[in-house]
């Protein structure tokens, strides 16, 4: 009896597919910590009024989206220099770890001061979550097989973002604010877990120095500039004299910081790394791009409850259209972005694409039907999955390996930088134009003003006379933010034909070109 040589081809494919299930065990557990870091963005957001209810202490609201921001921001670049030194698998369970105990301790807050500093402390741990997550797909799978991979966790954080309002309201309304903290537990403890049993990721020991120094300016500036954006135009006026102040510190303490790296022995972010073209292009798009990809995602839900009149949760389901673009295109251009080894081309189309969606939106009016909606929120959605992984993808295949970590969390430290100053430039925006817009199309003596618009409950209970000559103003000043965010996308499509493409490694541990 003859024996049959086994065929090399299957013997392939089977050791292939026996390494795609180990990767996708780790990626589950990296799934499950960009949930909870991209959930807890958008989830406080519609329990934000019923916090303020149970404090007494509307005044001081902002603060709890404010601290979160601030210190995930800040720690970001200290997350990428840590775990290039000690390495990614226990900067990421350290990041749940404190992201857990945030998160246990807003729960159980009993004033707004104790919510605002836990709100801080959870912050500290998000800054690690989604800076490790990329980082960690970076030392497990090649360059080549990175679009295929960050697809899924481009289409997590999409998703997040979008459902984080919807179940948000649903646990405020059915059980406690409480529980959109509280939720984070279980997830967080099982992420942990195949953290703990499935990354193994090997680490090169080696003499270190962290820059704290450098940590403290780059944080003191960020804090100043951060809340210039949140204060300035709303709390206080631009030319105030705290807004001026907080803006000269900011610039003065980024001219310290740039100053030290120069001189540090192990600099947070080394200036070197800017000189790649491809990391300064990637880090500026970042930014940019993170700038006006928002405005639909924070947004449409508030013009759906406030104009439309829909409930948090049922606001929530009318975006899945965005989630079903990003999804689709997210995981479709990673598939090819894997089999091609091409990345410049999506970026491109993706800001093109957005930036049509926004554009579009600009003519949103009161009565606009729910399926043309869906229509412009499946564009945006879609563009926003073609280039949302690409920028962290480019810059891992573009520096060597050592500098991995710190590269990745440069980049995901500017687009949480522009999200946060877009966030609040915009809100500025729909703010300042529906109180130019209410003058006139709401009759003189009525008593209303832009203040109704933070008030869902007050505006549901006006009289039909004043009911839609508020409801069109504004939607005439959603027109207008989606109008300035959609040049806002076009100046990222500028920057992103500057990005140089470079063929994909296929090699983790070789030095980059």
């Amino acid at each position: 009896m003859t024996e049959t040589a086994p065929d090399p081809a299957l013997a392939s494919a089977k050791t292939e597919q026996e390494r795609h299930g180990s990767i996708m065990l780790v990626m589950g557990a990296l799934m499950l910590t960009m949930l909870l870091a991209a959930l807890d963005q958008t989830i406080v957001s519609t329990a934000l009024p019923r916090i303020a209810s149970e404090f007494n202490a509307l005044s001081e609201l902002s603060w709890v989206v404010t601290a979160y921001l601030i210190t995930s921001a800040v720690v970001t670049p200290l997350y990428g220099k840590l775990s290039d030194i000690f390495g990614r698998k226990r900067m990421l369970m350290l990041a749940v770890v404190i992201f857990l105990i945030g998160s246990v301790l807003s729960g159980i807050s009993q004033s707004m001061l104790e919510l605002i500093l836990f709100r801080g402390i959870q912050g500290i741990g998000a800054g690690g979550l989604m800076t490790m997550v990329f980082a960690t797909i970076g030392d497990i799978v090649t360059p080549r097989e990175r679009g295929r991979y960050q697809g899924y966790i481009g289409a997590v954080f999409g998703v997040s973002s979008v459902i984080g309002p919807l179940l948000g309201g649903f646990l405020t309304d059915s059980v406690s604010w409480r529980w959109i903290f509280y939720i984070n537990v279980p997830l967080g403890l099982l992420a942990l877990a195949a953290i703990a049993l499935r990354l193994n990721v090997h680490v090169a020991k080696r003499d270190h120095a962290i820059d704290y120094l450098g940590a403290l300016f780059l944080s003191i500036s960020i804090v100043c500039l951060l809340l210039v954006a949140v204060w300035g135009g709303t709390t206080y006026p631009w030319s105030s004299q705290l807004i001026l102040s907080l803006g000269a510190l900011g610039v003065l303490f980024a001219g310290e910081f740039v100053w030290w790296e120069t001189r540090a022995k192990e600099p947070l972010l080394p200036l070197s790394l800017f000189r790649n073209s491809i990391f300064s292009v990637s880090s500026i798009l970042s930014f940019v791009s993170g700038l006006s990809m928002f405005a639909a995602i924070i947004y449409l839900p508030e013009y759906l409850q406030a104009v439309r009149g829909y409930s948090a949760t049922a606001s929530g389901l009318l975006m899945v259209p965005l989630v079903v673009g990003i999804l689709t295109a997210s995981i479709t251009s990673g598939r090819l972005i894997s089999s091609s080894g091409k990345y410049r081309i999506f970026p491109l189309v993706g800001t093109l694409t957005t930036a049509l969606g926004l554009f579009l939106m600009s003519g949103i009016s009161v009565d606009t039907p729910i399926w043309l909606l869906s229509v412009w929120m499946i564009i945006i959605g879609a563009g926003i999955g073609m280039f949302m992984q690409v920028m962290t993808l480019s810059v891992q295949n573009a520096v060597d390996q050592r500098d991995l970590g710190t590269a990745t969390a440069t980049v995901t430290f500017f687009r949480s930088i522009g999200s946060s100053f877009g966030t609040s430039i915009f809100g500025a925006v729909l703010v300042s134009r529906f109180a130019a817009h209410i003058v006139g199309t709401v009759p003189a003596g009525a008593g209303i003003d832009s203040s109704i618009a933070s008030n869902l409950s007050a505006l549901a209970q006006l009289p039909p006379a004043l009911a839609q000559p508020v409801f069109v103003a504004f939607t005439r000043a959603f027109d207008d933010l989606f109008l300035y965010a959609a040049p806002a996308m076009l100046l990222a499509f500028v920057v992103a034909l500057f990005l140089r493409e470079v063929p994909l490694r296929t090699q983790i541990r070789e030095e980059a070109l």
